[in-house]
């Protein structure tokens, strides 16, 4: 049972000025779906994807990576949503509560194959972790950090704080 409010819906509450995104599919044929736990490849191939789309081995080990990409310990939740395209996964992103803050959300580590960045798979993948939340749950907030803040904005995130600066933005969506 779907709870959250539908996205393109909320995208028209809480833009408040901002013009609504307009919902356009990616320009490649893709499909999104959750990694499962138990599917070694899959996170392998995740593992792999996010490693190489932040290149930083200090601030994204590899290890890092792996303990994230395993399943939280109850009452928290994390979880990976996978895009693929013609057979191979091309993006990858994060979902996961967070342990400080009561109905808080946080989506995370989000990597697209660099030869295909600019077609539409970031925005869909953020989209489909929008919609995986929404499902399962009838309030809340969501986090991200971003160095995308016009994406968010136009998903109906507000930024935290205002400061210009070049770093990744910290931007919220409250539902």
């Amino acid at each position: 049972m779907k709870h959250g409010p539908d996205l393109p819906a909320l995208i028209d509450l809480v833009s408040s000025g901002n013009r609504a995104e307009k919902r356009k599919p990616p320009k490649l044929d893709v499909t999104t779906v959750e990694l499962g736990w138990n599917d070694n490849e899959g996170i392998a191939a995740a593992r792999a994807l996010i490693v190489a789309a932040f290149d930083n081995a200090q601030r994204y080990p590899e290890q890092r990576i792996t303990h994230e990409l395993q399943p939280a310990t109850a009452p928290h939740y994390r979880q990976f949503l996978v895009v693929w395209h013609e057979g191979r996964m091309v993006g990858a992103g994060g979902i996961k509560s967070a342990d400080w803050a009561s109905d808080t959300h946080v989506l995370y580590l989000s990597a697209v194959e660099s030869t295909l960045r600019g077609k539409g798979i970031g925005r869909a993948l953020v989209r489909a972790r929008l919609d995986w939340i929404f499902e399962r749950h009838d309030h809340g907030r969501i986090l991200v950090s971003t160095s995308k803040p016009k994406r968010y904005r136009d998903m109906g995130f507000r930024e935290v704080c205002r400061k210009a600066s070049p770093a990744p933005r910290l931007m919220l969506l409250e539902f």
